[in-house]
């Protein structure tokens, strides 16, 4: 076995390597959702990451990207709604394809209703997909999404 996966066994978990080397790096909290949300097999619900994987075994794996993807859920959940604003309008901001057409995408689609995780509650499901929806009216229709902007303001 090569000398770094041994060291990196011993050294951390893959809840903390899969922080340290790839969740800290993404800069939103909704990137970090969605991200984690990616690795979700669309047919099974089980996580895959390779490298984590190879690193600590496919059931510590998969326990690490379940259990980072429920506190990030629960982290979003948390966030007063102008926050949510603002981390949502800056993740929009960093993807190659315009915020407009992501936005109008997101809405005529509701993908992000994937993002969800198993063991969120109903209540918690449809609060995250309520307020997302909300948001996402406020960006089409608001004053840097296009519309005049009228009723667009979020409360501090």
């Amino acid at each position: 076995m090569p000398r770094f996966r041994l060291k990196g066994v011993l050294e951390r978990t893959a809840v903390n390597d899969l922080w340290k080397h790839t969740l800290s790096r993404i800069s939103t909290i909704y990137g970090r959702l969605a991200y984690l949300a990616s690795l979700r097999d669309p047919n099974s619900g089980t996580y895959r990451h390779h490298g984590l994987s190879a690193a600590f075994g496919r059931e510590e794996s998969v326990r690490a990207l379940r259990q980072s993807h429920e506190e990030i859920f629960l982290e979003w959940l948390k966030l007063p709604l102008a926050e949510k604003h603002a981390d949502l309008q800056q993740y929009l901001a960093e993807l190659e394809d315009p915020k407009e057409t992501v936005v109008q995408h997101w809405i005529r689609s509701r993908s992000y209703r994937t993002q969800i995780p198993g063991a969120a509650r109903p209540a918690e499901g449809e609060l995250y997909c309520a307020e997302l929806e909300a948001l996402l009216e406020i960006m089409r229709n608001g004053p840097d999404g296009g519309g005049s902007g009228q009723g667009s303001s979020l409360p501090a």
